[in-house]
């Protein structure tokens, strides 16, 4: 059984590219994305308790405070209902969401955190339960949920069900800035006009550099950008940002916004980049990351 007290890491997940397609009978656009993982991230812990309950923490909890049904109880909800009826115990805990990523920022947080509570309680529980019906329940929760439980890089294609892990990437480092304007996704979707179709380009079946995959990149575009723009201005100001930092290859917004993010060959060039942007701007989130490692 997991120790008391025990966490687990929910880190950021950064579109790369977004690419969109047509719009499904189930409502979902068929999609083709390259996505990471940023150490940037959330934490989520637990302890036993009498009944399931959620806390949450950190600088970026005030938008949920007032949330009566939060993602990750939903998770929680979702595992407990597949183990009783299975004949295995889930015991209630008190979940603690450290909420250190913004909120409706394009950058998965909800989902991320979803998928460490999912992955938690299982380990917590000792449930015998496959991959792939975790990623079955992680599906029912949101599209993004089952890139989020494997936390590496993934091609994602379909509404986001078809994922396949890509082991080529260099190494680099991002710069992760948001102003703080929630966007909602639903909105940006309707806004959407253009789409690139579901297609991605072909990676380099062997390991290679960063630059050529920013080379790469700017053969890319992110479908939601534009619409994203047209909800929050705003984001075009971010993007400006980080496009006028020494060392930014690319800079581009994540998944529907308004996260925008900068590729740097290195950390002490994102760290300095970070650095800029936060001078210039107090009141907007910033954070200079690597990117995430599971051990």
């Amino acid at each position: 059984m997991t120790a008391l007290g025990a966490h687990r890491i929910a880190p950021a997940k950064i579109n790369l590219f977004l690419h969109v397609g047509d719009k499904r009978a189930d409502g979902y656009h068929n999609l083709a994305s390259l996505v990471v993982f940023a150490d940037s991230a959330d934490r989520i812990s637990l302890t036993t308790a009498p009944a399931f309950s959620l806390n949450v923490t950190g600088p970026q909890a005030g938008p949920l405070k007032d949330e009566k049904d939060n993602l990750v109880l939903k998770a929680a909800r979702a595992l407990a209902s597949w183990s009783e009826t299975r004949g295995h115990k889930a015991s209630p805990v008190t979940l603690t969401l450290e909420k250190n990523l913004p909120v409706a920022s394009g950058i998965g947080g909800g989902s991320s955190d979803a998928a460490a509570t999912l992955q938690l309680l299982a380990e917590h529980w000792a449930l015998p339960i496959h991959a792939d019906d975790l990623h079955a329940i992680g599906a029912s929760l949101g599209a993004d949920v089952p890139v989020c439980l494997a936390r590496m890089p993934m091609m994602i294609s379909g509404y986001g069900d078809i994922l396949t892990a890509i082991n080529t990437l260099p190494d680099f480092s991002l710069v992760l800035v948001n102003p703080l304007v929630p966007v909602a996704t639903g909105a940006v979707f309707r806004a959407l006009e253009a789409r690139s179709g579901a297609v991605s380009p072909i990676l380099p079946a062997k390991p290679f550099k960063v630059g050529e995959l920013a080379t790469l990149l700017d053969r890319t575009i992110n479908d939601l950008a534009a619409p994203a723009k047209s909800v929050a201005p705003i984001i075009m100001k971010v993007e400006q940002a980080l496009v006028a930092t020494d060392g930014c290859l690319v800079a581009r917004m994540s998944g529907s916004g308004a996260t925008c993010f900068g590729l740097y060959a290195t950390k002490d060039a994102a760290k300095s980049a970070a650095a800029s942007i936060s001078k210039q701007n107090p009141n907007w989130w910033v954070s200079a990351a690597g990117l995430f490692s599971v051990v």
